[in-house]
């Protein structure tokens, strides 16, 4: 029988009425076999996520303030999901367990994994799977770095003693016994992991939405579904700024081949998005794959005679940005000019400092660091068959009066990023998305 691993988002986990969803998606396919939990999100944009929470438990004990009528709400929440699904479960010793541990001040990953654990807990409950701790076969090293091969050594054992099971995302062990979560999008990183280690057909991850968008909403109106995309792409839109799933945490799967399915809890016969390792270019499809963009970028501008023939100019640019800690995003130049493109968080307070470093260090004929940079990548598998796809965004910018600050163009063609003002932002990404979307 082949194996499919599902992940459910803390919107589809916010109450009793998207259990009922969840566990009617699970028991559609005997495949589904493998479940990994989100803790519960929030019900209405008034609500709180548990997680939340239970962060605020942490930060009133770390300043000696009581936790009662906070965490009377997280129990509540609880208790109400499980009396709402008529469910003979107490987890009255798992919250005096877990209250004793905020009171003697554990530590703050073990207290923000509670909401997965106890989430984990009642679903498995719900839907009759058995119950496995993420800190039993998922692991981290001394220095805090995933350990991926223990991991997966161990977790695959764990699984083949369980057809069926339900695995709390976000956490897993440190080397002592500790808990520790993960940085970023620690519950799709989880569902990626149990995928690899049931060497599974299909990792479904299921959220509130259909799957990835070809551009932000927000931005843009109605823009169409994403039915395939690579991993690669998947890479270049979410470094851009695209939510749904982070690339960083799929990286178990995409070593393992794996496909992912993005999935609607609310809308389950929706196709969703298709990540694959690689897709066929066709003609059927568009020559843009998605748009996506990020505000918040700063552009530190040189201007020296033969720069290009002095040795070592870039590398003494480069190196006066490591030394203040801070990376770049982007490297456009030209013969006697440079352009470097970085985030305006990372430089807020260091402006005049490093402007004057690089003086010393360089002596350009002309620096300056402007601010106000939003950056929008075009990014599309189809795209290195596309004649004049360069000319269509730069005309699509033109024609909604946008000039364009930056041009950066990746060797492989899979994707074109160019540097407008802020203000143009939002225009740019509709005039883009006119023009290779009809």
């Amino acid at each position: 029988m082949s194996v499919k691993v599902l992940k459910f988002g803390g919107s589809s986990l916010a109450d009793a009425e998207h259990f009922r969803k969840v566990a009617a998606i699970v028991k559609s396919e005997p495949e589904r076999r493998y479940v990994v939990a989100s803790a519960p999100g929030k019900r209405n944009a008034d609500d709180e996520k548990v997680t939340d929470m239970l962060y605020k438990c942490y930060d009133l004990t770390r300043n000696d303030e009581d936790i009662d009528n906070v965490f009377i709400c997280i129990k509540r929440r609880y208790e109400k999901i499980i009396k709402d699904l008529g469910l003979d479960l107490s987890l009255d010793k798992e919250f005096e367990r877990i209250k004793m541990a905020i009171l003697h001040h554990a530590g703050r990953d073990y207290i923000a994994s509670r909401g997965e654990y106890l989430n984990a807990i009642v679903l498995a409950n719900y839907l009759g799977f058995d119950f496995i701790d993420a800190e039993k076969g998922i692991f981290f090293c001394d220095d805090g770095s995933f350990d991926a091969e223990k991991t997966n050594r161990v977790l695959t054992d764990l699984l083949e003693k369980h057809e069926y099971a339900v695995i709390p995302g976000f956490y897993g062990s440190m080397p002592n016994g500790t808990i520790k979560t993960f940085t970023r999008g620690g519950s799709d990183f989880t569902g990626s992991v149990v995928a690899r280690a049931a060497r599974a057909d299909l990792y479904e991850n299921w959220t509130d939405v259909s799957g990835f968008l070809m551009a932000d909403p927000r931005y843009v109106n109605d823009p169409k579904a994403i039915e395939t995309i690579t991993y690669k792409e998947l890479r270049e839109l979410s470094y851009m700024g695209a939510t749904v799933l982070h690339e960083d945490a799929i990286f178990p799967v995409r070593v393992a081949g794996i496909p992912i399915n993005i999935k609607n809890t609310n809308r389950p016969a929706d196709r969703g998005t298709m990540i694959v390792k690689n897709a066929e270019l066709s003609a059927d499809d568009g020559l843009i794959t998605g748009i996506a963009g990020k505000k918040g970028f700063s552009t530190i501008v040189l201007e020296k005679d033969m720069m290009n023939s002095e040795l070592g100019f870039g590398k003494r640019v480069l190196e006066v940005l490591m030394n203040n800690g801070v990376s770049f995003e982007h490297l456009p130049s030209g013969i006697d000019t440079m352009s470097i493109i970085v985030s305006t968080d990372d430089i807020k307070d260091k402006k005049l400092a490093i402007a004057e470093e690089i003086t010393r260090a360089v002596h350009p004929d002309y620096i300056s660091i402007d601010d106000g940079i939003a950056l929008i990548a075009v990014v599309g598998r189809n795209m290195v068959n596309g004649v004049g796809t360069a000319y269509r965004v730069f005309k699509a910018a033109a024609d909604a009066g946008v000039n364009i600050k930056m041009i950066d163009q990746g060797s492989s063609e899979l994707n074109i990023i160019i540097g407008v003002e802020e203000k143009d932002y939002q225009a740019t990404l509709q005039g883009i998305y006119s023009e290779f979307v009809k």
